[in-house]
């Protein structure tokens, strides 16, 4: 930043000299030259402080699976954890042999062996994998690659040592070493950045404007079918994060627990739950399912963060048990009050074809494909869609 502030300012007085022009005041430029250089570098560090501190109180953390037990697994997985202001966190190793429960490398764990990585994959939360194998071992590296494209997790891998050329793959540079990154998904830093700032703007605005609607909502549950009002629920999230979702309730009280009578009226073929004429739902429950508004409290999951307007939808955590290798792809994206499958297919009773809506989404994703989905989500609600 430095250097490009110097050389414009050579470049700017050498026109200067050269084409003769007294009437440019040289203090001025001086002065804007030198302002210019402290704003840019305070609101630069400004920026890095505030991640900072977000990222040390646990917000916005990604967390990293290290394959690899060896030296230069150990080196790189150093390097990410010296740089805390990216936010990354390295949950351990795994090895190619079992090195015993209490094997370590430095100050972290090896959770198991390559055996075990689809087991760790599904039942810890884990945003990136990075491949650091001897070049002995680099027949490892593309069946791992190849698990982590099903699983839309991203891959790193060092090539400071260990050659590798991958299809997709784009060469980049951290901590002074090349390292070969492979993106499952959207990785557009600035467009994620807009669409996590349009979630907090349309959700403060949307709680603010709709805060008349929420009190007719609830005094008709308190009135008509009594407490709570609200629902809560756990449900998961990006890369397998756990939260509670928050839902008007439309369900009698011990709705969870007659589930299990429920299940062979289930309307949908997969790992989800669907039965039109539920008889668990209240009164008051009917119209919102209906019309989706039972759904408005999820504007504060969406504040929160836990969730976006537009996504896939948050599944059960019975429900991602079931989940083929490929269905898993669908929570490489923040989830949604709404999504591609709401407004296209809402009424399909297929789950292999939610899915695939789902990930379609996913592969085609954009601000303006956001936006539409928004917008078409308004009428598919009135609609009873």
């Amino acid at each position: 930043m430095l250097r490009a502030d110097l050389l414009l300012a050579f470049a700017t007085f050498s026109a200067l000299f050269l084409f003769k022009l007294p009437d440019v005041s040289r203090r001025f430029l001086i002065t804007l030259f030198v302002l210019q250089a402290v704003v840019t570098l305070a609101s630069r560090l400004s920026i890095r402080l505030g991640l900072r501190v977000l990222r040390d109180r646990g917000h916005n953390r990604r967390f990293v699976l290290v394959v690899g037990t060896g030296v230069a697994a150990r080196r790189f997985a150093d390097r990410v954890e010296r740089h805390r202001a990216l936010g990354l966190r390295v949950i351990g190793h795994l090895g190619l042999e079992a090195g015993g429960p209490t094997a370590m490398v430095g100050p972290r764990p090896v959770l198991g062996t390559l055996d075990d990585i689809e087991d760790i994959l599904h039942g810890r939360v884990v945003d990136e994998v990075a491949i650091c194998l001897p070049p002995e071992q680099v027949a490892f590296v593309e069946p791992i690659t190849r698990l982590c494209e099903e699983e839309g997790k991203i891959v790193r891998i060092p090539i400071d040592e260990v050659r590798v050329t991958l299809p997709g793959g784009r060469v980049e540079e951290f901590d002074g070493i090349p390292v070969l990154s492979l993106v499952y998904g959207p990785d557009r830093m600035l467009s994620l950045a807009g669409k996590r700032v349009i979630d907090v703007v349309v959700g403060s605005l949307g709680l603010a404007i709709l805060t008349p609607v929420f009190a007719v909502i609830a005094l008709a549950i308190r009135a008509v079918d009594g407490g709570p009002i609200l629902f809560r629920q756990t449900r998961v999230g990006l890369q397998g994060r756990s939260f509670d979702v928050v839902k008007f309730r439309t369900m009698l009280p011990d709705a969870e627990a007659r589930l299990d009578e429920l299940q062979a009226r289930n309307e949908i073929s997969g790992p989800a739950f669907k039965v039109t004429d539920d008889p668990r739902l209240t009164r008051t429950g009917r119209s919102l399912r209906a019309t989706s508004l039972d759904e408005l409290p999820q504007l504060w999951n969406v504040i929160r963060g836990e969730m976006s307007l537009v996504g896939p939808r948050p599944p059960l955590p019975r429900e991602v048990e079931g989940y083929d290798l490929w269905h898993r792809r669908r929570l490489s994206m923040k989830p949604g009050m709404t999504g591609l499958w709401q407004v296209q297919g809402r009424r399909d009773a297929d789950f292999d074809r939610w899915v695939e809506l789902d990930l379609a989404y996913i592969d085609r994703w954009s601000i303006w494909l956001d936006l539409k989905i928004m917008f078409l989500t308004i009428p598919a609600m009135f609609q009873g869609r």
